[in-house]
């Protein structure tokens, strides 16, 4: 590489504040789909994908805290655009770095490098968003080649991507699907992908969303190989790709919080500065809070996860992760937007534009009721192959939650009902998440970090904790009224003859 990784990251930043803070035309930008070619083609060529990419392929070498920090530097001045680094990075590059053949890697990465190319994933299909094991796209072997064909939707950067992570089942003679998952490396030079609708995406303006018919030809050499079946290999993706959702939110998260505090002390409202009123400085501690808590999972995920551990089995840390990370984001926009007032409420307002921006975080790679849900049941399934009902006694002794439990003795200390309904699984799955959180402070703390930032984020976690859990043992369950038309329009009982 031209230079080493901090070189890099300065070089980046600089890059970055020029493009999107202080050009005059920025503001503007944000109310335009897509990105300026030559602006994207400036920014790719300080190969920010490189730090991705394995040292042997020409890349800075895949360390993951490396592309956390590219990820937070990007998501500061634009959260967009980390996250099409992070569509590029988490869900392409590394999983051809640990599934792909060598001549796959070499050729790809060679283009990734040298001619500023990019790469997507392909798993949703419109008939199967969540439920991605059902999914119709199917492929037969013809020869030496592997054809590829069905319906895709919703991928991040349709239509401009080089190359896409295809995702689709066998089919046989038959007509029939087989049960497990495959995954080919599909070059957009070689045709086969027509984008027949391009969605108006609420959010994320820069990345190009739409529908894809596909019927394709991939060579073997671009098929990936699973360690042990395709299924296992896109857990493995998906866990990786969530465990590093706090690279993305680091930088938004900082970036809420200066421009709160900016706008705070330099507003006057009767006759003081907004940073004065107690409410005002409730919302800001929120912000560090978020702040602390994502620098914690950066932490976490730069110490445990590099880039050759399989994680499909690291269900409950990706999941809590990504849910808690992403609430968070869409809070801390939301307490900004609050704070700038009616000014914020513009699109071209790093407020406004914040808040629709973030808010699909909570949705895609896993909406966040299912992962709090799925949070929920993975600990129920421990407990019982651990014969152990009593939620506290399972808690304290659990690696992810042995020194956050402590300070929730009284409120986990019952016997949990292994037949609670959904809602209750996602109640929980919120708590639980939220102190395997402060489980990753506490052990940030350790390290040094700032003991007040610390001290303020174990209060916050504590606060939602506590309301959740209030929430889980009392709220009443309302129902749905199917016939709701019946005697429910208010002016009837206004005694006006019609």
């Amino acid at each position: 590489m031209k230079f080493d990784f901090q070189t890099f990251i300065k070089e980046y930043k600089e890059k970055l504040s020029g493009f999107f803070s202080e050009r005059k035309e920025a503001q503007e930008e944000t109310l335009t789909r897509g990105i300026e070619d030559s602006v994207l083609q400036d920014i790719l060529d300080l190969n920010p994908l490189s730090a991705f990419i394995p040292s042997e392929y020409g890349g800075y070498g895949g360390v993951t805290a490396e592309a956390l920090s590219m990820l937070e530097t990007s998501s500061y001045e634009s959260l967009p655009l980390s996250l099409m680094m992070g569509i590029n990075g988490a869900l392409f590059l590394q999983p051809l770095a640990n599934y792909g053949c060598d001549e796959a890697k070499a050729e790809v990465y060679d283009r990734i490098i040298n001619a500023n190319k990019m790469g997507g994933l392909m798993i949703t299909e419109p008939d199967y968003g969540s439920d991605a094991l059902k999914m119709q796209t199917s492929y037969t072997k013809k020869g030496d080649k592997y054809h590829i064909q069905g319906l895709k939707h919703w991928a991040g950067l349709t239509g401009m991507a080089d190359y896409w992570l295809m995702t689709a089942r066998s089919k046989n003679d038959k007509g029939k699907l087989g049960r497990d998952i495959s995954f080919f490396i599909h070059d957009s030079r070689n045709g086969g992908i027509k984008v027949v609708e391009y969605f108006n995406n609420l959010g994320l303006y820069m990345l190009p969303y739409g529908r894809n018919e596909v019927d394709i030809k991939v060579p073997e050499t671009h098929r990936l190989q699973p360690k042990s079946t395709g299924v296992t290999m896109m857990l493995d993706l998906l866990h990786r790709s969530r465990l590093q959702f706090p690279g993305m939110g680091m930088g938004f998260l900082r970036r809420m919080m200066d421009e709160a505090i900016d706008h705070c002390k330099s507003r006057f409202v009767g006759g003081q500065s907004l940073f004065n009123y107690d409410q005002v400085k409730k919302r800001i501690s929120e912000l560090q809070a978020y702040f602390t808590v994502c620098s914690a999972m950066c932490n976490f995920t730069s110490t445990n996860v590099p880039l050759d551990r399989n994680t499909s089995r690291m269900d409950v840390e990706a999941n809590a992760i990504k849910s808690v990370i992403t609430d968070f984001m869409q809070s801390a926009s939301q307490s900004l937007l609050q704070l700038t007032g009616a000014k914020g409420y513009r699109l071209d307002h790093i407020a406004g534009r914040s808040v629709v921006d973030s808010r699909p975080f909570q949705i895609f790679e896993g909406s966040n009721d299912i992962l709090y849900q799925q949070i929920s049941e993975s600990i129920l399934k421990m407990m019982r192959r651990m014969k152990n009902h009593n939620l506290y006694e399972f808690l304290k002794d659990y690696k992810l939650t042995n020194k956050s439990s402590e300070y929730f003795k009284d409120a986990f200390n019952f016997e949990l009902d292994p037949q609670m309904p959904q809602r209750k699984l996602v109640e929980l799955g919120k708590a639980l998440g939220r102190m395997i959180s402060m489980e990753f402070t506490l052990d940030l703390n350790e390290q040094g970090f700032n003991k007040e930032l610390v001290q303020n984020a174990v209060k916050t976690l504590q606060d939602e904790i506590n309301s959740i859990m209030h929430v889980y043992k009392y709220g009443k369950q309302a129902s749905v009224v199917e016939n709701y038309q019946q005697d429910s329009h208010w002016f009837q009982f206004m005694g006006v003859n019609a």
